[in-house]
């Protein structure tokens, strides 16, 4: 059977498209159509589904991937090995938010340029957007707190961030603790709010979750950056909810203060994407160990 056939199945069953998959492997549609027809006449049996919206596999499909997909990730393993020693360059391209890649993401990587690797970043706050150019090939790797589903993407869980409600020394002296603590957030009336967003994402997730309640109030000031959002905060423009390793520098040298600090924090989990079978691919396994090793630090 040829391989050049069983890596376009391999590549269409994991895309659950003819299109995608002809991106991935840079042919044309007509090409992975073709292709496909041509080892589903050779095994006599049909191995996809057609959908309005991409292929579906048939139980041969699957069963036909399950045994195919390990032997050629493993010759992929093979021949990108030799490629390496033979000195070639690599280009890890990277895609996520702006300040988990700047602040935890590049930082880990970084050691790898040492190691004749190049790195690309694509900075993008929306996992959809995201995970879809990881779907089309224009990323290697992608940082996201969305858990993809479906056969294309392989995720990993990499660490738990946890939000805090932070303000700046001034608002904190205006704000009773106790009575946080028993009335929730009609204690923080009047306290202005920073935020990424006009829909609060971050303060409603965590007024969900520590006061049962949703925010009344509108965001007084919206800046699409989490490192933005605590500098206003710092310089005295309000309250936010905070990641905090982002602001934990800020909390230790006092410029904010914690306003509360519940039993069970709000947690948001990070996951670490590729496409399925790109573990294979030296470079890119090296740097997702090199990721989920830091991330237990972090």
């Amino acid at each position: 059977m040829d391989l050049a056939l069983l890596r376009t199945f391999v590549a269409v069953h994991r895309a659950g498209s003819f299109t995608r998959a002809a991106t991935l492997l840079g042919l044309s549609q007509p090409a992975v159509t073709s292709q496909i027809r041509t080892l589903e006449r050779q095994l006599g049996r049909p191995l996809f589904h057609r959908r309005a919206r991409g292929v579906t596999p048939t139980a041969v499909g699957d069963e036909l991937a399950h045994k195919a997909a390990p032997h050629l990730d493993a010759l992929l393993r093979i021949t990108d090995s030799e490629r390496e020693t033979a000195g070639s360059a690599r280009t890890l391209h990277v895609a996520g938010p702006p300040e988990f890649l700047t602040l935890r993401v590049l930082p880990a990587l970084a050691p790898l340029v040492g190691q004749g690797h190049t790195l690309r970043t694509a900075l993008h706050n929306d996992a959809a957007e995201t995970l879809e150019g990881l779907a089309a090939g224009h990323h290697d790797l992608v940082v996201t707190t969305s858990r993809p589903r479906g056969a294309l993407f392989d995720a990993a869980p990499l660490c738990d961030e946890e939000h805090v409600l932070v303000a700046a020394p001034y608002w904190a002296a205006l704000t009773d603790p106790q009575r946080l603590r028993e009335h929730g957030a009609h204690a923080l009336e009047g306290v202005p709010v920073v935020e990424v967003h006009e829909s609060l994402p971050l303060v409603s997730r965590y007024w969900a979750t520590v006061f049962d309640a949703l925010p009344g109030v509108a965001a007084t000031v919206v800046v699409p950056d989490l490192r933005a959002v605590l500098e206003c905060v710092r310089a005295g423009a309000g309250l936010a909810v905070l990641p905090r390793y982002l602001c934990r520098d800020a909390l230790d040298r006092g410029q904010v203060v914690a306003l509360l600090e519940p039993a069970v924090p709000p947690l948001r989990t990070w996951f670490l994407v590729v496409r399925s079978g790109g573990l294979a691919l030296a470079h890119l396994a090296r740097a997702h160990e090199r990721l989920t090793s830091a991330a237990a630090r972090w």
